[in-house]
């Protein structure tokens, strides 16, 4: 079968344009998954057994493969297998484990690896706007990517009632050296800068937090685009605070976050219950006196909560769970706590380190991530807008050392070509 021929030659633009792009991952496939996505999180268990039988054939009473016969399973493979096996096994735990440590070659015995760190060519930067105006996030997500060296960075912001983007999110666009602004909101903009416009070119990797939708979209472009920390939507916070908390501070820092608009979380967790009704009072007076009173009102009173714990470990553990996007630890000695910090975006020790400290002006990013996404995800950083590459140079011992184990398992996955390929090298 002849290949596909593409002839560049002379172009002298941009290639994106002229070269075959690949499929639109899941596009076709996008609403059987949903389907399978949305079975399986309402009717848990009975959803995967019934899937299972409808697309692999295949009835099950338990799901879990028993300890035991996972164990007797090493025992049973072919001595070369598992050979094979427990050499790819140290390599690569070799290769990672030396991955993490100060820079350097991976060298081993006639192969060496070495880590190349790229930049991606175009980054997008989204930045909320409609109730407020964020300047601050506009910085927040452009200067890493300044730092990271990425060539082009370009922002989008929903313009104001007269069309145009406020004079604060244009002034703090020029100071992060942005090179492309459009007035350009919502899941509109996402879509934009991952797909492509006439106007707007698409872009590699995408950031910035915004409103459910933005964030919905951001999710569902992942994969087409890169997504920077996870569901960066909605803001959130926990405060923990303990029996000598300033009830005025713990009450403004609740506040703060629900100040940011609809769909966000405030909670305040204690082991002090007199603690708790001083802290509610002063949120209901801030709130009270507030000219977004109404706004405030809303937000907190679907994601407002207090909750009472019997000490500091279980605050920890709620928090945990909660996994919110900022955790305030207004407590005395707040830092002994931070062994017991599993899952949250940013984290403040001390009555002097409040979340709007880290909002503006202590340095890490605001961009954090949100709906518990922070189990998995981290704050925005250069490294979201670099690559990991690595090279690989092999000798010919190198190859007759390893080779024969990669034989085995190509051998073992069906994939003759695979083996072939060290064969004739042989």
């Amino acid at each position: 079968m002849p290949l596909q021929r593409l002839d560049v030659r002379g172009h002298a633009g941009p290639l994106d344009p002229v070269l075959p792009r690949p499929a639109d991952p899941g596009r076709d496939v996008h609403d059987v998954v949903a389907a399978i996505l949305a079975r399986v999180r309402d009717e848990g268990d009975d959803a995967v057994r019934a899937l299972t039988a409808e697309l692999d054939r295949v009835d099950l009473a338990e799901l879990r493969v028993p300890d035991a016969e996972v164990a007797a399973a090493a025992e049973r493979v072919p001595a070369a297998l598992r050979e094979a096996l427990e050499v790819a096994q140290r390599q690569i735990r070799a290769y990672h484990a030396h991955e993490g440590s100060p820079p350097g070659d991976f060298v081993d015995d006639g192969l060496r690896v070495r880590h190349l760190v790229r930049p991606v060519d175009r980054a997008g930067c989204y930045a909320p706007g409609g109730r407020a105006r964020y300047p601050s996030t506009v910085l927040m997500c452009a200067v890493p990517a300044r730092v990271a060296g990425v060539a082009e960075v370009v922002l989008c912001v929903p313009p104001g009632p007269d069309g145009r983007v406020d004079d604060a999110s244009l002034a703090a666009a020029a100071i992060a050296g942005v090179d492309e602004v459009y007035a350009v909101g919502g899941a509109q903009a996402v879509a934009a800068m991952a797909y492509g416009t006439d106007t707007i070119r698409r872009v590699d990797v995408l950031v910035g937090p915004g409103n459910r939708y933005v964030a919905e979209a951001k999710r569902q472009v992942s994969g087409i685009v890169g997504v920077a920390s996870a569901f960066a939507g909605p803001s959130e916070v926990v405060v923990v605070a303990g029996p000598t908390t300033p009830p005025s501070l713990a009450a403004v820092d609740i506040v703060v976050q629900a100040e940011h608009g609809p769909d966000g979380l405030a909670w305040l967790v204690t082991w002090t219950a007199a603690k708790a009704e001083e802290i509610e009072r002063e949120v209901d007076r801030i709130v009270a006196a507030s000219p977004r009173r109404a706004d405030l009102e809303r937000t907190l009173a679907s994601g407002g909560y207090a909750c009472l714990v019997d000490g500091p470990e279980q605050a920890m553990a709620v928090a945990n769970v909660v996994a919110p996007e900022h955790l305030e630890l207004m407590v005395d000695e707040a830092e002994g706590l931070l062994p017991l910090v599993r899952a949250a975006g940013a984290v403040f020790c001390g009555r002097w380190s409040p979340a709007a400290l880290g909002d503006y002006a202590a340095g890490p990013n605001h961009v954090l991530p949100t709906n518990r996404t922070a189990r998995f995800a981290s704050a925005l950083r250069p490294d979201d807008f670099r690559r990991h590459i690595h090279a690989v140079t092999a000798d010919r011992s190198a190859l007759e050392r390893l080779g024969p184990h990669v034989v085995t398992l190509a051998t073992t996955e069906g994939l003759p070509a695979h083996a072939d390929a060290i064969r004739l090298r042989s």
